[in-house]
């Protein structure tokens, strides 16, 4: 795992780079720039170009912390953000053959402005995706994505091993590498329904829809921008 004073080091060098995630650990350096990647890493899927490390952080079989920065570089004022896991290591690259098993309902990022910013957000327990079943040993990935209001997006993880809650090998969590900076608060999300199949029309126009045809319901995402708060 990466010592907190390499991200630090990193952090300081790179403000011009994307997201980093600051714990548990990090896959690698993706905030590389060249001629394979003249405009960075982290646009590549699944883990931002860099390959599964043999070099794993060790993470609770009843899931954990994650924090990241995700403002090193401009254009996220405003941000999705998605952490999902990937079992095992059978995928390409000895990686997971899949990478869409989210642990938490997605959130909005709001930083203080649309450059470059400092600044961390820290989930200090983050569940495992719905009906996971994992034991000590196990392999997997967590993937931290980026979602940026240009309609782009970062992709950043770290590779892990699972271990017994309370187990020695894992990095202790602290008010150093998991915490929430009051520059950034978050929005939440959800859905409301727009069209009635049956007729093609609005449901604030169609007097005959009925609420029991919610399952039906074309869906829009909107977000609750008059509910966003500060994390602190």
């Amino acid at each position: 795992m990466h010592s907190s004073a390499l991200l630090a080091t990193l952090m300081a060098a790179v403000a011009s780079a994307h997201v980093i995630i600051s714990y548990p650990g990090w896959r690698g350096n993706n905030l590389v720039t060249n001629e394979t990647f003249p405009y960075g890493m982290q646009w590549e899927y699944p883990c931002g170009g860099v390959g599964t490390t043999k070099n794993r952080t060790y993470w609770p079989t009843t899931g954990g912390a994650v924090a990241f920065q995700p403002g090193w570089f401009r254009g996220h004022e405003t941000a999705f953000i998605y952490i999902n896991l990937g079992f095992g290591t059978d995928g390409p690259d000895n990686g997971p053959k899949d990478m869409s098993n989210p642990m938490l309902p997605p959130v909005q990022i709001l930083g203080p402005s649309n450059g470059p910013y400092p600044g961390t957000v820290c989930f200090p327990q983050v569940p495992l995706p719905k009906d996971a079943n994992v034991k000590p040993g196990d392999l997997a990935t967590i993937q931290v994505v980026e979602h940026a209001v240009h309609g782009a997006a970062l992709y950043s993880c770290v590779d892990i091993e699972f271990v017994e809650p309370g187990d020695s090998k894992v990095a202790e969590v602290n008010e150093t590498n998991c915490f929430n900076s009051s520059e950034i608060g978050f929005a939440e999300m959800f859905t409301v329904a727009t069209v009635n199949p049956a007729t093609g029309k609005r449901y604030d126009e169609d007097s005959a829809a009925k609420p029991s045809a919610s399952r039906h319901l074309t869906w829009l995402p909107v977000l609750l921008l008059g509910a966003a708060w500060a994390l602190v």
